[in-house]
């Protein structure tokens, strides 16, 4: 073999060695992304504002979310959510964000909120409600019946106006408002929120049927390591 067909060759065994390596270590870095991310450390929403991202004054962790109750995915966390805010005994925050094409999420917001003036837990009960029927509520009509229905069952009598001057449904708005200034893009959107964690002060649920309970037990474990550490540093 002639010396240029041994440089010739020798430079593409080179060429298919480097063509290896770099293909190796995408593939590492793609597997290294995609297991942060089923982690729940980085988020779908591009955060603009997160101001709004935090527990409750007297709360150290607590799940914050978005919702449309017209939402089907919705839906479907809404029994999840609930159970592990008892089960953890957090806070959980809901927000309204009432998507345009949904005909009667809205409405059904402003009927949670007039609930709410009844009592809180009242409101949410209805939240619940709605979730849990929304496949029988097809329209704006059947929507009052519900609420007219779910009103008698509590002994309460629903008024011909829910909302006269538009105050609640102002406060819908704001919450819509709210969303967009995140960055909101879909529902449901979740965050578990801490404070005083060591960790991130808030991370996207991205998944929430795999990745609720273990991202609850990190921010747990990243805020009460880090009162313990604090209490050691002032003693």
């Amino acid at each position: 073999m002639s010396r240029f067909n041994h440089l010739s060759l020798f430079h593409w065994n080179r060429r298919r060695a480097g063509l290896f390596l770099s293909l190796a270590a995408a593939a590492l870095l793609l597997t290294a992304a995609t297991a942060h991310a089923q982690l729940g450390d980085q988020a779908t929403t591009p955060v603009h504002d997160a101001t709004a991202l935090h527990p409750p004054v007297g709360a150290r962790v607590a799940i914050v979310e978005f919702d449309d109750l017209e939402c089907p995915d919705c839906a479907a966390a809404n029994p999840v959510l609930k159970a592990a805010a008892a089960k953890y005994h957090i806070p959980w925050i809901r927000h309204d964000f009432p998507l345009p094409f949904h005909n009667w999420s809205f409405q059904a917001a402003v009927n949670a909120r007039w609930f709410d003036l009844k009592s809180k837990d009242l409101g949410n009960e209805y939240r619940d409600s709605v979730f849990a029927h929304q496949m029988s509520i097809e329209t704006r009509p059947d929507l009052l019946k519900f609420t007219q229905n779910f009103a008698q069952s509590h002994g309460i009598a629903l008024p011909f106006a829910i909302d006269p001057q538009g105050k609640l449904a102002d406060e819908v708005k704001a919450d819509y408002a709210l969303g967009q200034r995140i960055g909101i893009q879909h529902t449901p959107t979740i965050w578990i929120v801490t404070r005083g964690s060591k960790g991130p002060p808030y991370i996207e649920v991205v998944s929430w049927r795999t990745q609720l309970y273990q991202i609850i037990d990190r921010a747990l474990a990243d805020t009460q390591s880090a009162a313990h550490t604090s209490r050691v540093a002032h003693k």
